[in-house]
């Protein structure tokens, strides 16, 4: 086998992509009332906007949009979280970044995996942000034991599925027959099963410590927890969540409502009370809160010094008002974010000149300039410069679309305690910097364009 007859790991993602949704749209009807929702809100903004509309298309970023999806899982062990980093390997996903939400309450911590370069994300930006359980952090040195008993015994990844990771290592990739067996396989793991592993009592107990316990140590695999589309206009999903039957979490996570959008926006619908057999001598019917479905809007990536001002102005906000479980103080905390948020440009121009984001550059074409200034011949309209898409997480808003979708009394304390280099040695490599790598994004497209310029 030549490896000319491999099948690209972006079309492996593409289909994965493609075969989770379906699974998903099967699994939670609500899902595809989201999809809908959030495909026509899309096409109204990109028929009210042609200018917008005509810059992803100039940027090659529209076709992407209708296709993009992040998913989430929680998974229990090293072991699982390193042939995890594997599978999604397979798929052309690499660990990006390093997420501690111990200090926001949930006992895990985390990383993104998705492509990394332009072209892969163009083909199709499918993430997973992936959590590997805390045991350390739980308090009951009986019950973590029981735990770490349960985990690993079990076996999330078929039989399949091991084999065919193992054979794309040894051989450079998969061939077309594979890829569509690997697919297959692979999605058994993120699968949905109603039959949990551990009796109603321990079930319970599990559920006491944190209810993300109960839901990563109880069951047979990491369930996919939900499938979330991009939309352009976040807000006005929100607003129509309740009329198609979707009750939506009462504040949009992350910045305010902006002409130059930063960062990552989300929101969600809560969890699904999902039916579970419990084992015993005769089984035992409960339910069990997993699933729900979530949206987001991406705006510009943000430089250290962007980051850094992002987390202060939130900082500042949480510390005049913090958003209610039950939203009653919804409008008043949105009011006070708009407010903090003022010190942020929100102008792509002062954006850039401040060096808060990162931007993709490229020729247009025009002007007749002498000189290698970028920012001259930006001005003489020879170059233009685009916004990079933010392509990973917020832990403060993983949070808190965590919290809001396990119930009333989830949120408990937990020791902040970050642990980058313990959860590098249990995923077997270290995450990439997602500073480092926009930033080279950056620099390789205005490279690209002085470059062409010289040669021309």
């Amino acid at each position: 086998m030549t490896r000319s007859s491999k099948v690209s790991p972006d079309h492996i993602r593409a289909r994965f992509s493609a075969a989770m949704s379906a699974m998903c749209r099967e699994e939670v009807p609500a899902y595809g009332t989201l999809m809908a929702l959030v495909a026509q809100v899309n096409a109204e903004v990109l028929e009210r906007d042609p200018q917008f509309a005509a810059d992803l298309a100039e940027t090659d970023q529209l076709g992407r949009i209708s296709e993009e999806r992040h998913g989430a899982i929680r998974v229990g062990t090293a072991q699982e979280l390193a042939t995890i980093r594997r599978l999604f390997a397979v798929m052309g996903m690499l660990p990006v970044g390093y997420y501690d939400l111990s200090e926001a309450g949930v006992p895990v911590h985390s990383t993104a995996f998705r492509p990394v370069g332009e072209a892969a994300l163009r083909t199709n930006p499918f993430r997973v942000f992936t959590s590997l359980l805390r045991l350390d952090l739980i308090a009951d040195a009986g019950l973590r034991a029981e735990a770490g008993q349960i985990l690993s015994r079990r076996n999330i990844f078929t039989s399949g599925c091991l084999e065919l990771i193992w054979k794309a290592e040894a051989e450079g990739g998969l061939d077309e027959p594979d890829a569509a067996r690997f697919v297959a396989e692979a999605l058994e793991t993120f699968r949905w099963h109603s039959d949990a592993l551990v009796s109603i009592d321990l079930y319970k107990r599990l559920h006491d410590a944190h209810r993300l316990i109960a839901d990563v140590v109880s069951f047979r695999g990491p369930h996919i927890n939900h499938l979330t589309p991009r939309t352009l206009d976040i807000d006005a999903v929100q607003d129509r969540m309740p009329a198609h039957g979707i009750t939506p979490k009462a504040v949009i996570e992350g910045p305010p409502p902006r002409r130059c959008p930063i960062l990552l926006r989300q929101t969600s619908f809560k969890a699904l009370q999902e039916n579970v057999a419990f084992p015993g001598e005769t089984a035992v019917a409960g339910s069990h809160t997993a699933r729900f479905g979530e949206i987001e809007a991406r705006g510009i990536a943000l430089t250290p010094r962007g980051r850094a001002l992002y987390d202060r102005l939130l900082d500042q906000a949480r510390a005049r008002i913090v958003p209610a479980a039950d939203g009653s103080n919804a409008g008043e905390y949105m009011r006070v974010l708009a407010e903090v948020f003022t010190a942020f440009p929100d102008d792509w121009t002062e954006i850039r000149r401040q060096g808060l984001g990162y931007f993709e550059w490229s020729l247009t074409g025009r002007g007749e300039v002498a000189g290698n200034d970028p920012e001259a011949l930006l001005a003489a309209g020879v170059l233009r410069c685009d916004p990079i898409v933010y392509e990973d997480f917020l832990p403060v808003s993983a949070a808190g679309i965590f919290q809001s979708n396990l119930g009333d009394g989830a949120v408990q304390e937990f020791r902040a305690s970050p642990n980058q280099r313990r959860f590098e040695a249990d995923l077997g490599v270290a995450v990439l910097d997602e500073f480092a790598h926009y930033a080279a994004i950056q620099q390789a497209s205005v490279d690209a364009c002085l470059k062409a310029r010289r040669a021309a």
